[in-house]
């Protein structure tokens, strides 16, 4: 029994630390999605009029993609 008690409660201590790893990691990871939105958003601002026709855009619509915060992420990662 007493190796069984020992078993369970290095379960647990990876438990939480599995849990500390993961919400780091998603952190980490909404950070990287960010930065991504941020660059994106910023490469399409810099696109000719023309190069926005092509892809069925206007001025207007980057504009208001442009203006939104950086977390506002129009895929929900």
């Amino acid at each position: 029994m007493k190796s069984q008690k020992g078993y369970v409660l290095v379960l647990k201590t990876l438990s939480r630390d599995s849990f500390v790893e993961r919400a780091f990691s998603s952190l980490v990871g909404h950070m990287r999605r960010w930065l991504q939105l941020h660059r994106e958003r910023r490469q399409l601002a810099s696109m000719s009029d023309d190069a926005l026709k092509d892809i069925g855009l206007s001025r207007a619509d980057v504009l208001q993609e442009v203006e939104r915060p950086f977390w506002d992420d129009p895929m929900k990662h």
